[in-house]
């Protein structure tokens, strides 16, 4: 399916009705958005309800876009805030913005050793492992990846959003913050404490298996 040039093309094909240009975005987003809603509701069942509302909600909109964000920013800001609503009404997760201070840079809360940092800067004092011995294949199997989701799935809440949008979805320190709502600052933190969890992790794994 040919993809639209940007955005202002892409909205004025689907005000008119376009189905190529819905069907189009429903190949690009659909499956991350249910997995971003699994982030916030635990059952796949209710994710898919609340994609199928964000796309009404897209649809019902579009007039309202005035493209002071991307389209994409746009459909998962209005994914998320359907996510959090949802979750608030079945009792099933705790909102973002309630656990945000949980994560916050002047919180005492630390994924990291503190020994591991020197004590005037965020650089590490003790570096983590080398992992330059390590095979790629073993990197690369599926019980390394599966110790790394299990990994990210026991971080904290707002730790685990940040990470899985940014390495795993790929996406901008921006697009996270505006979707996430949530200080530039906040994310760093965010994603500073998660993938240092993450590879703590990886560290006595694959320290076991080079035991």
């Amino acid at each position: 399916m040919t993809a639209p040039i940007d955005d202002v093309q892409l909205v004025e094909r689907l005000r008119k009705g376009d189905e190529n240009a819905f069907a189009w975005l429903l190949e690009m987003y659909q499956s991350l958005m249910v997995r971003i809603a699994l982030m916030y509701v635990r059952e796949r069942e209710v994710a898919e309800e609340v994609v199928q509302e964000t796309w009404l909600g897209v649809l019902r909109g579009l007039d309202r876009f005035e493209g002071r964000s991307s389209l994409k920013t746009w459909i998962f800001s209005i994914l998320t805030n359907s996510a959090k609503t949802r979750a608030q009404r079945e009792g099933r997760s705790i909102p973002f913005l309630l656990l945000e201070t949980d994560d916050a840079p002047d919180s005492d809360e630390s994924t990291v050793e503190p020994e591991r940092f020197s004590g005037e800067t965020d650089h590490w004092a003790v570096h983590p492992d080398s992992w330059d011995d390590v095979p790629e294949a073993l990197l690369l199997s599926q019980e390394t990846q599966a110790v790394i989701h299990q990994a990210i799935q026991a971080l904290a809440p707002n730790q685990r959003k940040v990470i899985t949008l940014r390495d795993i979805e790929g996406w901008s320190s921006e697009e996270v913050c505006n979707v996430l709502e949530i200080s530039e600052t906040n994310q760093r933190v965010l994603l500073h404490r998660a993938r240092a969890a993450v590879r703590g992790v990886l560290e006595q794994y694959l320290g076991g298996k080079n035991g």
